[in-house]
């Protein structure tokens, strides 16, 4: 069973107001993209380890609920605010009561924070950098940091980040990337995030900075895939959505898991595509059946980009060829 530990600086506590038989029924779980990713992650047959801070008494119950499930939990408790959110869904859509960031984590709660961290990884076969909730609750140079001492540790790093956070992994050194267009767009590396030769052209623009592999999601439209393995358009089942928040990082928790598994690009990316459809056919975030992913993973398809026109396949390529000879 691969192992995997995930830098979840501080999880969230959810509250969501259901409605069941005509009267509220609440629902407390735990939140946040590192928590999305551990769920799907342990749902794919990995073990998980959790590293974070809680505070106060969210955090206590946040704790308690991510042990329930069965994650190892090594967390620093530190004071202060907790993030949490309170969502009424009772319409239908998720109507927002409450949503707090909590606080920035001190220095002392960042040191032990680091160090647990840095333990953790060393019986890792894989190291997941995701981020929180809140701009403010931790300093983006501490992922290039990260990054640079789990590389010293040859510990692979895989990061889901954007903005200060994921220029500062890049720096540090990564080795898997995974990126919405959106957030390429708003880093300034793409300009149009709808045209596939800029998400292309940026993908192959960090694989030739040193990351092994590149992957943009793209919602519906599929994701954009680059690496030492090869470059692909990526097309899963267009399943009926229920909820495509976690799907993200339901797609990330799939690369993960083959990865830690050493599993190569191309299955990889197939488990990734169909963990991110499976999610968002679920109300649970980062939710999914394992036999489900797996055969929906079969059904996704990888049409390979070439350099000069990236809408050809390689056969294609080679009828043209004959025709013009």
């Amino acid at each position: 069973m691969p192992r995997v530990v995930i830098f979840a600086p501080a999880p969230m506590l959810t509250v969501t107001i259901e409605e069941l038989h005509g009267e509220p029924d609440v629902h407390l779980h735990v939140g946040g993209q590192g928590v999305w990713q551990a769920r799907m992650l342990e749902a794919l047959g990995a073990d998980v380890a959790i590293v974070c801070t809680v505070t106060g008494e969210a955090g206590s119950v946040s704790r308690h609920l991510l042990e329930g499930e069965g994650f190892e939990v090594v967390a620093i408790e530190r004071e202060g605010s907790s993030p949490a959110y309170i969502h009424d869904r009772r319409g239908g859509e998720r109507e927002p009561i409450v949503e707090a960031q909590g606080e920035p984590i001190s220095r002392h709660a960042l040191d032990a924070l680091y160090s647990a961290m840095l333990s953790e990884a060393t019986g890792a076969d894989l190291v997941i950098l995701s981020g929180p909730d809140g701009d403010e609750t931790i300093e983006a140079d501490v992922y290039r940091r990260l990054a640079s001492d789990m590389r010293e540790l040859e510990k692979p790093v895989l990061v889901d980040l954007a903005g200060p956070r994921l220029e500062a992994a890049l720096e540090g050194g990564v080795d898997v990337l995974k990126v919405s267009h959106e957030e390429l767009v708003a880093d300034g590396r793409v300009e149009d995030g709808e045209d596939e030769q800029q998400l292309l052209a940026a993908a192959r623009e960090l694989v030739a900075g040193g990351i092994e592999l590149v992957a943009i999601t793209r919602a519906a439209e599929g994701s954009i895939v680059v690496g030492e393995q090869g470059s692909w358009r990526v097309t899963a089942p267009e399943l009926e959505p229920v909820d495509t928040r976690g799907a993200g990082d339901s797609y990330t928790a799939g690369l993960a898991a083959v990865l830690a598994s050493g599993g190569d690009h191309a299955e990889a990316v197939r488990t990734a595509a169909a963990a991110g459809a499976v999610n968002a056919t679920r109300r649970g975030l980062g939710t999914g059946d394992a036999a489900a992913v797996r055969a929906i993973a079969e059904r996704v398809q990888l049409e390979e980009l070439g350099r000069a026109d990236d809408r050809t396949t390689d056969g294609q390529k080679d009828e043209q060829k004959d025709e013009d000879d």
